[in-house]
């Protein structure tokens, strides 16, 4: 009898610990964090500017480059999540750009960040954009679908929250008269996953991907 009763303390323990909420952190910020909005905070700004905002998904390529244009400015840091990018977002609203590119989230959904707690963060920037810089187009791309054959990362597994995040996001964009790009289902494979064309890691763009993207993006331009 009392090998059972601790059998069943024991499955209680193990419910009720799966049953915690899980913690997150929404001042958690990447070791270059000060210095990238420092420096960004050092560059001239212009009402004819393009921004690219987001992590390092929009990072770790030259816009200007990529588009063949002149006027892109690349905002993105690696590791980057919503609350990194309401925390610097008076640094694009006070240069007037006349476009925002934004691609963020997938650090948000890692890192264990309730997505109603993500989906509240993009209306907050909309309506900062809105207010602070009320000519700007704004510009929010689907967050990509990601590829769990490669080595593990906290991204991966999380599929159906990226689906219920972009469905979110677009029902936002609609209500909010905000442009969408639906990019997510561009990059998948027959399996539902990021193509292993467009990627070297299972998360981020390879040279392919980065092609593909700027191919979806050229229209908006």
């Amino acid at each position: 009898m009392k090998k059972i009763i601790l059998s069943l303390l024991i499955v209680g323990c193990s419910i009720s610990g799966v049953a915690q909420t899980v913690k997150w952190d929404s001042t958690f910020r990447p070791n270059n964090y000060v210095q990238r909005v420092e420096n960004f905070r050092s560059y001239p700004n212009n009402d004819k500017d393009i921004i690219f905002l987001g992590n390092s998904i929009t990072d770790y390529t030259d816009w200007n480059e990529l588009l063949e244009i002149k006027e892109a400015r690349n905002r993105g840091i690696s590791g980057d999540i919503s609350f990194g990018v309401l925390e610097r977002l008076d640094e694009i609203t006070e240069g007037k750009p006349a476009k925002i590119f934004i691609l963020i989230g997938i650090n948000d959904i890692a890192r264990n960040i309730p997505d109603s707690v993500l989906i509240d963060n993009y209306r907050k920037m909309i309506t900062r954009i809105k207010n602070e810089s009320p000519k700007t187009k704004i510009y929010f791309n689907t967050l990509l679908p990601v590829n769990n054959t490669f080595p593990a990362k906290n991204h991966f597994g999380r599929d159906g929250q990226i689906a219920f995040v972009n469905n979110a996001l677009v029902q936002l964009c609609n209500s909010e008269k905000v442009n969408v790009i639906d990019i997510h289902p561009k990059f998948l494979d027959a399996d539902k996953r990021l193509d292993k064309k467009y990627t070297y890691d299972g998360l981020h763009l390879n040279a392919e991907g980065y092609k593909l993207w700027a191919l979806l993006l050229k229209p908006f331009i």
